[in-house]
């Protein structure tokens, strides 16, 4: 049950960072009260500010189950995969084998900390 917690906290924090990307990628301006204007009138701002508070609420619960050790990784690096994966998709963002090889490493990262 922890891991299918924190399997859906790792999916919405990635979804509120893609979300927020795609709700900021028009606005140009500097950081002031228009840009909060603007953020709290983006959709896909709002939608990624909550799924950043149902990540957080996920995660939080997850942390008084389980160690922090294993929790952490496991939540930084596959978000981070999910993240690159998903830009690559929505943003047009490179995904080559480069990147493949680093997500790649990072997953093997994980098992090795998991098991210690």
């Amino acid at each position: 049950m922890n891991y299918i917690l924190l399997l859906i906290s790792l999916v919405f924090n990635a979804l509120a960072n893609v979300f927020i990307k795609a709700g900021m990628r028009c606005y140009s301006g500097s950081i002031n009260l228009k840009m909060l204007f603007y953020i709290l009138k983006s959709p896909f701002v709002l939608l990624g500010l909550l799924f950043f508070g149902g990540a957080f609420i996920g995660y939080s619960f997850l942390l008084s189950r389980m160690q922090l050790s294993i929790a952490y990784p496991i939540m930084t690096g596959a978000g981070f995969a999910i993240v690159c994966i998903l830009s690559s998709f929505w943003f047009n963002e490179s995904f080559n084998l480069l990147k493949v090889f680093g997500i790649l490493l990072i997953f093997i990262g994980i098992v090795l900390l998991s098991r210690g």
